[in-house]
């Protein structure tokens, strides 16, 4: 298989006859091109981040009268982290119940957005600690880490004020989860997730919880009333009825066979 020779930097370029003149000039024509086109993206780049900005404020009110609302519906945050697909990965059955207690989930972006972000859980009174508001922030570039005198990238988590007998976070890091549904994530537990803050670029829970959840966790609260489960079932007993006829058939064959022989 042929390949196409490669073509030496512009910058490291040398002279060569005179038919590689026109295709040299060519390449620095494209080169100009493309700072042109590289200029034009990034000021793109500049005009979207201000829309995105104005969006935000718009959707802030909407935001808002939704958390509100959700105050109605007993159990909404629990029951959307529990049908998240990723999500529940990390949940642990002891910190489900924990989680009954989340009344409110706020994600707020820094206000130039690139710099950063912050995932606030509030809960109600709980057996479990004494904290109103957890909160992790994210500082991803220098600007949100200059004004905070912090290095960058870099995540920082609400210590968590466990109640006597009820550090969660001790108790799950050391159970053996050989019963528990499969784990897709290097976190064991919900827990554990918060209070790890190794790998803030990486986040991918973090970044579920941004960009998924709480965009709209309507669509996984909902999830039990949509999705169809049965069908494992009915394939079953179509199969026991299929296994039936199989037999059938064959014991017909061999009546079949039976009657040939008294024939002859």
């Amino acid at each position: 298989m042929s390949s196409v020779p490669k073509r030496p930097k512009l910058d490291g370029a040398v002279d060569g006859p005179a038919g590689n003149e026109e295709e040299s000039e060519a390449l620095e024509l494209i080169d100009a091109c493309q700072n042109e086109i590289d200029a034009l993206n990034e000021k793109a780049s500049e005009e979207i981040l201000k829309v995105e900005q104005k969006y935000n404020k718009l959707r802030k009110p909407c935001y808002e009268k939704r958390s509100e609302l959700v105050k109605r519906v007993p159990n909404f945050w629990v029951t959307s982290f529990i049908n998240h697909p990723q999500v529940s990965g990390i949940l642990d059955e002891e910190e489900e119940e924990c989680l009954h207690a989340l009344s409110k989930l706020e994600v707020e972006e820094f206000e130039d957005i690139k710099s950063g972000y912050r995932i606030n859980f509030h809960f109600d009174e709980n057996p479990y600690f004494e904290n109103k508001v957890l909160t992790k922030e994210f500082h991803l570039n220098s600007a949100a880490a200059s004004e905070n005198g912090s290095d960058w990238p870099a995540s920082t988590s609400t210590p968590i004020n466990w109640k006597e007998g009820k550090n969660l976070l001790k108790q799950l890091l050391t159970k053996p989860y050989g019963n528990k549904k499969k784990r897709n994530s290097e976190y064991k537990t919900f827990f554990d997730w918060f209070s790890d803050n190794t790998d803030p670029v990486n986040d991918e829970i973090a970044e579920l919880i941004k960009d998924d959840l709480w965009p709209n966790p309507l669509q996984y609260y909902l999830v039990p009333d949509i999705e169809v489960e049965p069908e494992d079932e009915e394939d079953n007993d179509d199969n026991e009825e299929e296994t039936f006829e199989d037999e059938d058939g064959e014991d017909g064959e061999g009546d079949d066979d039976d009657e040939d022989e008294d024939d002859k």
